[in-house]
This record gives C-alpha cells, sequence and structure tokens, in this order.
C-alpha cells in the first residue's frame, strides 16, 4: 500500500493516523494528462473523477488505390494495415476512505492542480463544510453542485453506459448476484442513496425528479453506533466484523416472545422482533461481531421497509440502492431485498448498482463538463483498468479488504461512434446476445477460463509478431500476460466481477489489456493473409455450391455457417490452427478440426449470405466495431464485401 500525504518523514504512528492511505499508485492513472476533475465529499468517504487523454495504437485498415493499374496481382493482400498513433477521451472514477480532509487535498494538491482545472467541481456535504479549506490549499475556485442532482446525473450515467450495471441478490444462488439487462428506458425509477443518512428521490426524466423521502439513520448511524459498540473506527473492519457475526445472539426474535405461538400469528419464528432485544434480559458480554452483524441487520432493515413504502406509494417497481453503505456487502444486500421482498410481498424489486459509490463524483464531473456535452457519446468500461465488483468475504485477507469494499477505481473510455439499439429488434429490453452465462454454468466456466489460459502463450506470441520492428514488444507483451492472467484468476474465484461472465466478456477484457500495453490487434496480418486467401477460394466453392442440388446446398451453407461460428469464437483446437498453419484454406481447415471451423466470413457466411439475397431476402451483416481473436472488423467487413460484390453479380 502506499502512503499519500503523511506529515513528516518518520514513520510513528501518529504520522499515519494523519494520513490517506491509498492503493498502489498505480490506480491513478494517467494523470499526467489529467485535463480537469470533480470531488464528492461525503460525511465519512471522498471520490475522486477525472477525465484524462489517452494514447494509444489503432489498427487501420484500407484498401489499395489500383487507379491506373490494368488488374491486381495475384500475391497482392486484399487490403492494407497500419498502425495509427490516436488520443482517445477517458474517465477516472476513485474511491478515498480518509479521515482527515486535509490529507486527502494534500493529495489532490500534489497530483491533479496542474491541469487545466480552474473550478473544482464539488458534491456532497463536504463541499459545503469544506469550502474555504478546499479553495486555501488549492487555490482553486470550488463550484459547489446540488448533491442530489449530482447523484441522478450519475446514475442515469451508468444506467446507460455500462451494460449490465445493475443486479439482483439471491442469497441461495451461485453466484448470488443475478444482473439486469438495462431496458432501453430506464424511467421512471426510485433511487435510494445510503451515505451518512438516507435520501430517497422519485426520478422521471434525464431531468425531472423529486425528493420524496429519507432517514437520519443511514450509513454514518451504522459507523457511528458501531464504533462506540465495538471500538472499530474503520469502515471496512466493522463491516468485516459484522460477516463473521451471528445477529441471532443479540437481537429478540418471534419465537423468543411467542414461543411456539408464532405460527398462529402466520409469522416465521426467526423474524427479529426487536434488534439487540437480548442485551437487556441477558447478563453477559456480547462480541464485536455479534453486535455489528445485529446493528447491521436493524439498519438495512429500516431502509428497506422504508424503500419499499415509498416505492409503492409511487407505483414504482424499480427500486435502485446506492452509495457507499452497500459496497457489495452480501449482508446488507441480503438484508434489504428480504426486507423489501416481505414488505412489498414480491411486488417490488430491490435492484443494486455495481458503483454505487461513484455516482455523485459522476454527476459532479458531468456537470463541469456540460460544455463538452459528454452525454452525446457513448462510453465503455475498460475492464483492464477497473476493479471490478469484489467479494467482501470473511476469508479475504488484510491486503485485499484494505481496497476498501467492492470497487476501487471505475475507468471508461469514449467510444468511437455512439450505440443505439438494433431498431429491428422486436423488443431491445429481452434480447441477449450471449448464449451461455458462464457466471452461472460452473463446468462451461471452468472449460472457457482453461481455454482462455492455455492459448495465452500464443496470444503474446502473435503479440510480439504483430510488432517485429518494435524493441519494447516482448517486454509489453509480458505485462500483458501478467495483467490478463490476473484478471483470469479473478475472474475465477469472482465471475461477477464485470456482470454477467460470457465468452464475449472474456475476449474484451483480453482486448482491453492488450490495447492497454498498445497492441492493438495482433491478428491483424494473419486476418489479412487469411482473406487474400479465402478471397481466391470464393468463386470456388461458390460454383460447388451451385453445382449442389437445393437440399444438398442448403446442408452444406449451414454447415459452412455453423464452422465459421465455433472459428468466431476461437475455440481452442482454432487457436491451434491459427498457430501452426495461419495461411490455411477452407478445406484444409475443415479436415484439421472435423468440420468444427472454416474461414467463417468469407467462405462461411457469404455464401449463405449470397443464397439468402438470392431468393430476394434483405440481409443486414453485424461485425465486431474492435477485434476480438481472429473476428472480421467492421472495417475489414466493409473492404472484404465490396472484393466479394465485384465477384459475384448476386452480391452486388
Amino acid at each position: 500500500m502506499a502512503e499519500c500525504g503523511a506529515s513528516g518523514g518518520g514513520s510513528s504512528g501518529d504520522s499515519l493516523d494523519k494520513s490517506i492511505t491509498l492503493p498502489p499508485d498505480e490506480i491513478f492513472r494517467n494523470l499526467e494528462n489529467a485535463k480537469r476533475f470533480a470531488i464528492d465529499i461525503g460525511g465519512s468517504l471522498t471520490k475522486l473523477a477525472y477525465y484524462s487523454t489517452v494514447q494509444h495504437k489503432v489498427a487501420r485498415v484500407r484498401s489499395f488505390d489500383h487507379s491506373g493499374k490494368d488488374a491486381e496481382h495475384d500475391h497482392e493482400p486484399p487490403y492494407e494495415i497500419s498502425e495509427q498513433e490516436e488520443f482517445t477521451a477517458r474517465l477516472h472514477f476513485i474511491k478515498f476512505e480518509n479521515t482527515y480532509i486535509e490529507a486527502c487535498l494534500d493529495f489532490i494538491k500534489d497530483h491533479l492542480v496542474n491541469t487545466e482545472t480552474k473550478v473544482i467541481q464539488a458534491t456532497g456535504g463536504g463541499a459545503y463544510k469544506f469550502k474555504d479549506l478546499i479553495e486555501e490549499k488549492l487555490r482553486l475556485k470550488v463550484d459547489k453542485q446540488d448533491v442530489m442532482t449530482c447523484l441522478i446525473k450519475g446514475c442515469n450515467f451508468v444506467l446507460k453506459n455500462i451494460p449490465q450495471e445493475a443486479f439482483i441478490y439471491q442469497k441461495d444462488s451461485d453466484p448470488e448476484f443475478r444482473f439486469q439487462t438495462n431496458h432501453p428506458n430506464i424511467f421512471p425509477y426510485l433511487l435510494v442513496n445510503i451515505g451518512s443518512g438516507v435520501s430517497i428521490v422519485k426520478v422521471e426524466t434525464e431531468d425531472r425528479f423529486e425528493w420524496v423521502g429519507g432517514s437520519s439513520i443511514g450509513g454514518g448511524t451504522f459507523w457511528g453506533l458501531g464504533a462506540l459498540l465495538t471500538g472499530t473506527k474503520k469502515f471496512d473492519e466493522l463491516l468485516h466484523l459484522a460477516s463473521k457475526g451471528q445477529h441471532t445472539n443479540v437481537d429478540m426474535l418471534v419465537q423468543d416472545v411467542y414461543g411456539g405461538a408464532h405460527q398462529t400469528l402466520g409469522l416465521s419464528g426467526n423474524l427479529i422482533a426487536s434488534s439487540f432485544g437480548k442485551s437487556a434480559t441477558t447478563d453477559k458480554e456480547f462480541s464485536k461481531e455479534d453486535m455489528a452483524k445485529s446493528l447491521l441487520h436493524m439498519i438495512s432493515n429500516d431502509i428497506g421497509q422504508l424503500a419499499c413504502l415509498h416505492a409503492k406509494l409511487h407505483g414504482l417497481g424499480r427500486v435502485y440502492f446506492g452509495g457507499f453503505f452497500i459496497r457489495g456487502h452480501p449482508v446488507t444486500m441480503r438484508t434489504i431485498t428480504y426486507s423489501i421482498n416481505f414488505f412489498s410481498k414480491g411486488e417490488v424489486q430491490a435492484l443494486f448498482l455495481r458503483h454505487e459509490g461513484y455516482l455523485g463524483a459522476i454527476g459532479a464531473f458531468l456537470k463541469g463538463a456540460e460544455q463538452d456535452n459528454p452525454n452525446q457519446y457513448s462510453w465503455g468500461e475498460n475492464y483492464a483498468g477497473s476493479s471490478g465488483l469484489m467479494s467482501t468475504a470473511p476469508e479475504l485477507g488484510p491486503t485485499q479488504r484494505a481496497r476498501s469494499g467492492t470497487f476501487d477505481l471505475l475507468e471508461m473510455d469514449r467510444l468511437e461512434r455512439p450505440l443505439v439499439n438494433l431498431p429491428l429488434l422486436l423488443d431491445p429490453s429481452s434480447y441477449v446476445p450471449d448464449t451461455v452465462d458462464l457466471t452461472d454454468d460452473a463446468l462451461a466456466r471452468k472449460y472457457w477460463l482453461t481455454c482462455f489460459e492455455e492459448a495465452l502463450d500464443g496470444v503474446v506470441k502473435r503479440a510480439v509478431a504483430s510488432q517485429p520492428d518494435a524493441a519494447d514488444a516482448a517486454e509489453r507483451a509480458e505485462k500483458f500476460r501478467q495483467k490478463y492472467w490476473n484478471k483470469l484468476q479473478t475472474l475465477r474465484q469472482q465471475p461477477f466481477a464485470y456482470g454477467t461472465l460470457t465468452v464475449r466478456s472474456l475476449l474484451d477484457t483480453r482486448e482491453h489489456c492488450l490495447n492497454e500495453f498498445n497492441f492493438p490487434d495482433p491478428y491483424s496480418k494473419v486476418k489479412q493473409q487469411e482473406n487474400g486467401v479465402a478471397l481466391k477460394c470464393f468463386p470456388g466453392v461458390i460454383r460447388s455450391l451451385d453445382a449442389l442440388g437445393w437440399e444438398e446446398r442448403q446442408l452444406a451453407l449451414v454447415k459452412g455457417l455453423l464452422a465459421g461460428n465455433v472459428f468466431d469464437w476461437g475455440a481452442k483446437a482454432v487457436s491451434d490452427v491459427l498457430e501452426s498453419d495461419p495461411q490455411f484454406g477452407f478445406e484444409e481447415a475443415k479436415q484439421k478440426l472435423q468440420d468444427n471451423s472454416g474461414v467463417d466470413i468469407i467462405l462461411g457466411v457469404f455464401p449463405f449470405v449470397r443464397e439468402l439475397l438470392f431468393r430476394g431476402t434483405e440481409v443486414i451483416l453485424a461485425c465486431n466495431s474492435g477485434p476480438a481473436l481472429n473476428d472480421v472488423t467492421h472495417s475489414e467487413a466493409l473492404i472484404v464485401a465490396e472484393r466479394i460484390a465485384a465477384m459475384d453479380p448476386v452480391v452486388q
């Protein structure tokens, strides 16, 4: 752990007490290119947001200019590839747990003041309380933003830009997290923000919302009473104590009050009749763990019931819980979920957010960046730089727990194009692009994680080979290997870290890690060669298909299409073939893979597309915007389609 803002040079207890202990410095990434930032200072916690520009390599393809040539040469590839340096925008959101606000301000002064920021967008109670101190320390003007407006802006932002931001918690499932596909229309909803206190807000549109209720009994209450009861001053340590406690040793249950007669009341004997009720009637000392657990139950039950009543009052079925009180802590989520289900009889759904603690910081940042209109863009989570949802199970070591709960860092990159739902989908909210949920299927998860681990050496070799003139390629490739390996191990233990785990998300994570070390598309040359060979084979394949009878042709087309689909997902057998013989043709590949693969897009998909076009069917081809193993990308597909159209009148 790195200490920031410590006073003096010694290692005395006083010095450490007056410091902020932060994760390693790499979490505060790209600070040298930070442009502006915002801060959310709550009664207990401080969250930091900043914007930076990131320079990285991008693989670009374009058709050769054949003007003035009589014909193309047989040995010429179908298109040329270039790697270009480009800049993209990145949003960083980081959480501090701090005791002394001055140390936090010293950290910001040392790292972030030398930016384009002249005004700090600040929200949270601390923005008002510490305004003068902030301006004195940083010599920057504080622009205070309304807390509720920032929370709503932040919540809308994550719900629109992170596909599986929200989840429900199911105690007896494995894993307990069940992620929800975001509905195209996220409104209306109820937001329950649990910080030091509780605020309940009804959100109807992007700009229309109203505060409908709240409570003074919230996270600050848990922390304060917990400190008095246990002597534990740190919030995460208090949660850790609660995770090991047994509340029934302290709480009075319904069966303790009514005995067997509770069944006549239609109540479960295990319901809490009185929080801390046994402490008044039992002459013994209670453990810190049991008292922390009882306190957590008491406050969570109270919040759950209050949220349920407001949801029913306003006719809302979706209730999102935010704020760092939750922190992905199973006991908290389980208690709130139980309370909501119990009091609403299942009519109201408790939804939690992967990044609940950052809503205020995100909203404050967006307020300060309105001149850049960030909402006109789509943003995607950068898995290479984001901590992901973490388990806070008791068996976690002190170092992991010191990372302050669920997540320490969220990074989001601006995408090249705005994302919209495909208008031809019958119901975008029910569309699931993945066939296997690896979060749910333990055997499939083990298989695919092993597959990606075993393929890692090949990807590293391919990355190095893709940049033969770069002296540091091998060093960067090794750093990629370590980062991606660590991500895979995290996903073995916590498959829910980035939402529902799928083969697609494993590929995305790998590409994000490759991009982190400037390998934009290690398979670009392989695809270029492969597509060149396939384009030469295409006329012959079409002649062979056209010579078949109708039924035989349909079977051959479907076999080619299915083979390409396996190839598309990068099965291990395909990776082996690519490594041993990257210039294989259609028939050779089919023989090597027992009909499991082919040159998917040109000799698998396009013959099938051609058959549909021949029948008069309108066809839409969907391609990845970025690389994933040897999948064809959108830019490559455009060139391939042009080349096929030039040689086939049906496609033309």
